[in-house]
């Protein structure tokens, strides 16, 4: 597969899983847990959202994927060494969701898009180091 299709389907597929978040609760779990690690450790930086900020924020990044996928199917290597640190933060983001269910037995939210978007992300990556070896010209 080239990078402009993968990069498509990781949009895609990060778009499925908020989705995925929003339909299952993910603040509901996500804020307090924030709260209790901050309790424990005053100097980490995580935040809190509220829903409309949280959706609001990931739509619009969401967007933004979308919006550099002309980009990617042209190849163009910014993109694609943007696109691998960001489809291995992906891949630890689902391994998160789907750890964090075996470990509490039971579904967390975003867990049942995980799956997919640790194959997009997987496949994103691939695709993005396939690029960057070649030896085409930056676009």
């Amino acid at each position: 597969m080239r990078f402009g299709r993968a990069w498509l389907t990781l949009a895609a597929a990060l778009a499925l899983h908020v989705t995925d978040e929003a339909l299952t609760g993910f603040l509901a779990v996500y804020n307090p847990t924030v709260l209790a690690l901050r309790g424990r450790f005053p100097w980490l930086l995580l935040p809190t959202f509220s829903f409309g900020v949280w959706l609001a924020g990931l739509v619009a990044g969401i967007a933004l994927l979308f919006l550099l996928s002309p980009a990617a199917f042209r190849g163009t290597r910014w993109l694609a060494v943007i696109a691998v640190p960001f489809s291995v933060l992906m891949i630890g983001n689902g391994l998160a969701h789907v750890g964090s269910s075996l470990y509490l037995r039971r579904f967390m939210p975003g867990v049942y898009s995980s799956p997919i978007l640790i194959a997009a992300a997987g496949l994103t990556l691939v695709c993005a180091v396939r690029l960057l070896r070649s030896d085409r010209k930056p676009a």
